[in-house]
């Protein structure tokens, strides 16, 4: 008999419990960027990046989110149309429950290229804006591969720009 429990406790254990469901994005209430707030958001400043990431990692893992670390830069429209994106109504709640968000300005591809050279991008960023989507408890890269996803958001209606982002939701 008791072999038999064990057998049945090594097949319970051995089977895969089912994801979590997806979170879905709200429904973003423009149909085009054109709709965005003017004028559009000018996210990134000048400051020590390396500590604002690490404020935001602390303040994440204590809120059970992850760390959205957004490197771009204010001459940039896709960059900015992002930033307008996430301040909508609808996405704003949204991004402040699952994301601690850090703005980090590269310059011209200039400044604070150690950032993404930290979680494993080598080289020049193929793009901007370059999400690095962290896991705050183990400061691993979760979206490895596809940081740059954004980088045309202009050709990306905004409510495809939340579905990405909820994408990440942990």
């Amino acid at each position: 008999m008791k072999s038999r429990l064990f057998a049945l406790s090594l097949i319970a254990a051995s089977v895969a419990l089912p994801a979590a469901a997806p979170v879905s994005a709200p429904r973003v209430g423009v149909a085009s960027f054109e709709a965005l707030a003017k004028p559009l958001p000018l996210p990134y400043h000048a400051g020590d990046a390396k500590a604002t990431i690490a404020a935001a990692r602390a303040r994440a893992v204590k809120a059970h989110k992850r760390v959205l670390i957004d490197l771009g830069g204010n001459w940039c429209l896709d960059c900015r149309l992002l930033a307008g994106v996430m301040e909508t109504p609808q996405m704003r709640p949204f991004v402040a429950k699952h994301f601690e968000v850090v703005t980090v300005d590269v310059g011209r591809f200039d400044q604070n290229m150690d950032i993404p050279a930290a979680y494993g991008i080598k080289g020049r960023l193929a793009g901007v804006p370059a999400v690095l989507i962290v896991d705050p408890k183990t400061n691993k890269l979760i979206n490895a591969g596809r940081e740059t996803a954004l980088a045309d958001a202009r050709s990306m209606t905004p409510q495809a720009v939340a579905d990405w982002l909820a994408g990440w939701v942990g």
